[in-house]
């Protein structure tokens, strides 16, 4: 659904909250080749402040727990890689949440480079998650998701 293979995102997927930021991560090949190595390896989640359960790199199928921590809560996010792209100007990945999961959903990180600019991609399809109490959380979990993609753009620079 957010396609992480394609340059250009279609409009096309009804019933989810629809968002795609990007941000400059900096210039040249060494900046490339560390940000394709970390957004593969969960850099993007961790630096924003998320415990990941997995330490080596995504792959297709993997089934992975999200965890963040608000105040005394802490917020388990069960998801599951479902694509993995590793191009010369293209690299990686996009999740789907599982039952569990605080919103219903998928989400993608892409580090792309024209030139010598390396830029990260964050694509998101949201919708609220069919159980309580997170359905009824929803309008306050956008706010949230808000705040953390400004994160997830900090995250690789």
């Amino acid at each position: 659904m957010t396609r992480p293979e394609l340059r250009e995102w279609p409009a096309s997927d009804r019933g989810y909250r629809r968002s795609e930021v990007s941000a400059l991560v900096g210039h040249g090949d060494a900046v490339w080749e560390r940000a394709t190595r970390d957004v593969l390896r969960w850099r993007v989640k961790t630096e924003s402040g998320f415990a990941v359960d997995s330490t080596g790199p995504v792959s297709p199928g993997d089934r992975v727990i999200v965890t963040a921590r608000v105040l005394t809560v802490t917020v388990v996010e069960p998801v599951q890689v479902v694509a993995v792209i590793a191009e010369s100007d293209r690299v990686g990945f996009a999740y789907r949440t599982l039952p569990g999961h605080p919103v219903s959903g998928e989400e993608a990180f892409i580090v792309h480079r024209r030139g010598d600019e390396v830029r990260l991609t964050v694509r998101s399809l949201t919708s609220p998650a069919p159980q309580q109490p997170w359905r009824a959380l929803y309008p306050l979990l956008l706010i949230a998701q808000r705040i953390v993609r400004r994160r997830y753009l900090r995250s690789l620079r």
